[in-house]
């Protein structure tokens, strides 16, 4: 099947407006994480592809081959995990690679050790 190639649009961006400035500033300060306002699923995080034991995680946002996951403990970038959902007796799991993470920033992050990871899901 042929695709036609995406149109370029003609307009330019002027960088040194000063509408645009003022308008980028006032996004100076935003921390966007992806987690939603719904409830978290708790579920089990397996870090490494020989980890046999789970660590608790909440899984707060999903999306296609995405999650975002909350936990006690950083995971360094490049790491493989299996997250285990259940659901009744029985235990969905699925692999990814964590793609980015960081210390979480929201009220009460800093008091119960929160850190924000993103994962590629497989």
């Amino acid at each position: 099947m042929h695709k036609t190639p995406a149109r370029l649009s003609g307009n330019r961006v002027d960088w040194d407006d000063e509408r645009l400035a003022a308008l980028l500033k006032k996004t100076e300060g935003w921390t966007l994480d992806n987690r939603d306002t719904a409830e978290p699923l708790e579920v089990q995080l397996h870090v490494g592809w020989g980890a046999s034991t789970g660590r608790h995680a909440s899984l707060v946002w999903e999306r296609d081959q995405a999650v975002v996951v909350v936990t006690a403990f950083a995971i360094a970038v490049g790491e493989h995990v299996r997250i285990d959902r259940h659901a009744g007796e029985e235990v969905r799991s699925a692999w990814g690679v964590v793609v980015d993470g960081r210390e979480g920033f929201r009220a009460g992050d800093r008091e119960t050790g929160a850190w924000v990871h993103w994962v590629h899901m497989r």
